[in-house]
């Protein structure tokens, strides 16, 4: 990174965001060369010596202690994901740790329970790198009805939410608000980034990304993060036409965690969502064999991992 520290990069990036008179800092009127705090005021509202900021931000330091990457913190007005964050990158910083092959993420047996459970909810599980290891029927119509409902069992055409959301002119489409699902996806890779810094292949995906969306490289760019874990998108469905839907990640630890889609009972949206479902049925009735009640039996579909 041109000789500096992803810690550095993140301190320049959210140092230049702030404005002094936002923060109190007196400019006297002076005109500033560039936006944002000078280093030697981020350092006074931390409390911290200037130079010792200044080597920090720069990577000649990496020992910062917990109590002063909380005093830069408190300075920067970062929230509880991005204090978060600041620490993670401290860690890697001084761990330095090299790339190597991670493992292979798998769907977990409770997590195979979930989908069969959910059977008329959208859910989809989710590697940390955002590859889809599995969806239910629902699931897959609702995000994805033009792909291959099978893609998730198969590893070499594993979707990936990352590349879709950027790279697939369905995903632009699809979400009314499309910047805003774009930079909760962003945000999110950059708090996985920090956490799992030995993951080669996601920072190949990284990579990938900034190469073939500029919208990606800029909103890497401006370190942003953001731990999404429940949020509102207006969709426009090309079945059912626009839906809202609440968005929530169920985790429980490490390891894959599923996306569920949910709307509020006795809206437009919840009959949107019905009607999807019906559609499912009906597609489902037409290539499964009858049951011996007489009715095709939905059965979500599960990846393997």
């Amino acid at each position: 990174m041109n000789g500096k520290t992803q810690l550095g990069n993140f301190l320049q990036a959210r140092r230049s965001q702030l404005h002094p008179e936002e923060l109190g800092v007196p400019t006297y009127g002076e005109r500033r060369r560039v936006p944002g705090l000078r280093r030697e005021e981020l350092a006074l509202l931390a409390g911290v010596s200037a130079s010792y900021y200044t080597r920090l931000e720069q990577g000649q330091s990496l020992s910062a202690s917990t109590e002063v990457l909380d005093a830069i913190a408190g300075a920067l007005r970062l929230d509880e994901s991005e204090r978060r964050y600041l620490h993670d990158l401290a860690r890697v910083d001084r761990q330095r740790p090299r790339g190597r092959r991670p493992a292979p993420e798998r769907v977990t047996p409770a997590m195979r329970q979930l989908l069969d459970v959910l059977g008329d909810v959208p859910a989809i599980v989710l590697g940390r790198r955002t590859d889809v290891l599995a969806w239910n029927r629902l699931g897959h119509a609702l995000f994805a009805g033009h792909l291959d409902p099978g893609a998730p069992e198969k590893p070499a055409q594993r979707p990936n939410m990352a590349r879709l959301v950027f790279l697939d002119c369905h995903f632009r489409d699809l979400y009314a608000d499309w910047p805003a699902k774009a930079r909760a996806v962003v945000g999110n890779l950059r708090l996985v980034a920090a956490q799992h810094p030995e993951d080669a292949a996601l920072h190949a995906l990284l990579g990938e990304l900034c190469a073939n969306s500029e919208e990606f490289a800029s909103m890497w760019a401006d370190h942003r993060v953001k731990a999404c874990a429940v949020a509102a998108y207006e969709m426009r469905h090309p079945q059912v036409g626009p839906l809202t839907v609440i968005q929530q990640t169920l985790s429980s630890g490490p390891g894959p965690s599923a996306v569920v889609a949910t709307t509020q009972a006795g809206t437009p949206s919840r009959v949107a969502l019905t009607l999807l479902a019906q559609a499912v049925g009906h597609d489902t009735a037409q290539a499964d064999p009858p049951t011996g009640s007489g009715q095709a039996r939905l059965r979500p579909r599960v990846g393997t991992g």
